[in-house]
């Protein structure tokens, strides 16, 4: 049996949804027919406008960016898919901080809706530390479809791994 490593939290009838796609070798055909098109956004500079033009256009006030990057060192399963820091720093008399972005570079090769979702929902972490119904509320704001893409971008990762026969 397929195990759903990215469903976890989701019910029984929905796994079986899931696993009937898998079984039928029909998962990639409907993701790809879902979700057909590729972006350009292939290097941290394309990152980071398409980062802050989302920033700019929902997050205006929040606090600035310092750095946002494809990360090739973060592991799917342990780490997530995206990270958020906030490093604060002592300078004279003053506090500095600074968040920076980091999305697995894996998203090189996802759907733009995949790439738009993962970095909204590290954007929504600048205001909102943690998973709570606020944050879910912001990532709602700027990606009105956001629960939706979360659950299509786990069957990506799901169909990823079968292909390449890491499950």
């Amino acid at each position: 049996m397929t195990a759903l490593t990215y469903l976890g939290g989701y019910p029984e009838s929905l796994k079986a949804q899931v696993l009937q796609l898998i079984e039928g070798g029909k998962l990639g055909d409907f993701l790809a027919k879902r979700y057909p098109d590729s972006h350009s956004i292939q290097n941290d500079k394309a990152l980071l406008a398409y980062t802050m033009d989302l920033k700019n256009r929902y997050l205006r006030s929040s606090a600035p960016l310092a750095k946002v990057i494809f990360d090739g060192k973060i592991n799917v399963i342990k780490d997530a898919l995206g990270l958020h820091t906030y490093v604060s720093r002592v300078q004279g008399n003053k506090l500095k901080a600074k968040n920076e972005i980091r999305i697995a570079a894996l998203f090189k090769a996802a759907p733009p809706a995949f790439l738009k979702m993962i970095v909204v929902h590290e954007l929504a972490h600048i205001k909102e530390k943690d998973h709570n119904k606020a944050f879910y509320q912001l990532c709602q704001h700027m990606e009105p479809d956001y629960h939706q893409l979360e659950f299509d971008l786990r069957l990506w990762l799901t169909w990823r791994d079968l292909e390449k026969g890491t499950q």
